[in-house]
C-alpha cells in the first residue's frame, strides 16, 4: 500500500444536552465533510466515565447524542454512526498505546490538569489516559483526519506522537510483514503502520460563548441552563434565551474593532454570523448603531428558524428507541469489522499469538 485511504473520525461525548455551541463548533462541521470524505462519527461513551463512573442515564444520553447526530443531517447508511463501547477494539487497542506513551506525555495534557485540578492523585487513572484512548479512537480505523477545536488540538497531537512511536518502534516488524504504508515524517520518507492523523479546520473557529457570561464557553456543565441553547429546546425556549442573553447598553458599533473588550456582544454577533452563514464583518454592517433591543430579536427570529427543526427532528428520532438503536447496531457492526481488521495487523505487528 502507498498511501492511506482518507477517512475522517470524530466522536462526542454522551455528558449532558448537546447546545448551540456543540452545533456550530461540531456538528455542522460534521456534516459538511459527509460530502467530501467517508466518515465515521461515534459516541464516546467509554470516554464519558473517566470523570464520572456512575452515570444514572448514560444509555438514554447515548441514544440523545445519536438522535442529535441523525436530526443534524448525518447519514448513517452512507458513513458510520456508532457508540464506542460496542467496539472493544478501542480498549484493546488503548491498551498497547498506554505501553507505547510516556507519562511525561500524559502529565503535560492541559485538559487532564483543568479536570483533576489541585487534588490530582485523586484523580483516576482512565482520566490520565484519556488521550491514550482518544488515540485509539482514531487509529484503530487508521483515520486520516479529525475535525477538532482547540481544545483537542493537543490531544491530536499526542495521537500523532503515539502514531510515530509506534511506526518507529516497530519498524523492522511492520516491514518484515510487508504491511506498511510509504508516508512522509516532515522531510523524511518512512514506511509505517499508522497515518500521522490531521487535523481538519476549516474555516474561522466558531466558539460559542455562555449567553451569561461572555467570557466562558456554553457548556453543558453550567448550573445555568440560561446559558446556553440546548438542542432539545423549542422555539419559545430558543427566543426567550436569547432575549434574557447577558448584554451591555451601548449600541453595537460601525466598526469590528469596536467590539473588543464586549464579550457579551461579540458573542451576539458571532452567533447571528455563524447561523447565517456570513462574517462578522456584514453583520456589523447590517446592525451597526442599534440597539440590543433591535438586534436582538432578529437574532431570536434566526436562531428559531436554523435551530427549531432540528430541535424537533431530534425529539421525533429520540422518541424512537428502536430506530436509534438500530442505528447504533449496526454502524457498531461496521465500525468493528474495520476496526478488527486493522488489530488483526497489530496483534502480529506486537507479537501476540493469535
Amino acid at each position: 500500500m502507498t498511501a492511506f485511504k482518507p477517512l475522517v473520525f470524530s466522536g462526542v461525548q454522551p455528558t449532558g444536552n448537546l447546545h448551540l455551541g456543540n452545533y456550530l463548533g461540531a456538528l455542522t462541521k460534521f456534516v459538511a465533510l459527509q460530502d467530501s470524505h467517508d466518515c465515521i462519527y461515534c459516541v464516546v461513551d467509554m470516554h464519558s466515565i473517566t470523570a464520572q463512573l456512575v452515570h444514572a442515564d448514560l444509555i438514554e444520553q447515548t441514544r440523545s447524542i445519536t438522535a442529535a447526530f441523525l436530526a443534524s443531517g448525518i447519514d448513517p447508511k452512507k458513513h458510520i454512526v456508532f457508540n464506542q463501547s460496542r467496539v472493544p477494539q478501542h480498549a484493546e487497542l488503548a491498551w498497547i498505546f498506554n505501553c507505547v506513551a510516556r507519562i511525561g506525555w500524559m502529565n503535560r495534557m492541559t485538559q487532564f490538569k483543568d479536570k483533576a485540578g489541585k487534588d490530582r492523585e485523586n484523580a483516576s487513572l482512565g482520566l490520565l489516559a484519556y488521550p491514550s484512548l482518544m488515540a485509539a479512537d482514531i487509529l484503530v480505523y487508521r483515520a486520516t483526519h479529525v475535525p477538532v477545536g482547540d481544545d483537542q488540538k493537543q490531544h491530536l497531537e499526542l495521537t500523532r506522537d503515539i502514531a510515530t512511536k509506534f511506526n518507529n518502534d516497530f519498524s523492522g516488524r511492520i516491514a518484515d510483514l510487508g504491511i506498511g504504508v510509504d508516508m512522509m515524517n516532515g522531510d523524511e520518507k518512512v514506511n509505517g503502520f499508522f497515518p500521522l492523523t490531521e487535523p481538519l479546520i476549516e474555516g474561522p473557529a466558531t466558539r460559542v460563548m455562555s449567553l451569561r457570561d461572555g467570557t466562558k464557553k456554553m457548556s453543558k456543565s453550567d448550573p445555568s441552563d440560561l446559558s446556553r441553547i440546548n438542542l432539545t429546546d423549542d422555539a419559545d425556549e430558543i427566543s426567550k434565551k436569547i432575549r434574557k442573553a447577558k448584554t451591555d447598553p451601548e449600541a453595537l458599533p460601525s466598526e469590528l474593532d469596536g467590539l473588543k473588550d464586549r464579550p457579551e456582544a461579540e458573542n451576539l454577533v458571532g452567533i447571528f454570523a455563524a447561523l447565517s452563514g456570513v462574517t462578522r464583518e456584514q453583520v456589523i454592517a447590517d446592525f451597526g448603531g442599534q440597539q440590543f433591543s433591535v438586534f436582538k430579536p432578529a437574532l431570536a427570529e434566526l436562531a428559531v428558524e436554523k435551530l427549531a427543526p432540528i430541535s424537533a427532528e431530534m425529539r421525533r428520532i429520540s422518541d424512537d428507541r428502536a430506530y436509534v438503536d438500530a442505528v447504533l447496531r449496526d454502524g457498531g457492526e461496521r465500525a468493528g469489522a474495520l476496526a478488527e481488521a486493522t488489530m488483526k495487523d497489530v496483534r502480529r505487528i506486537v507479537g501476540f499469538l493469535h
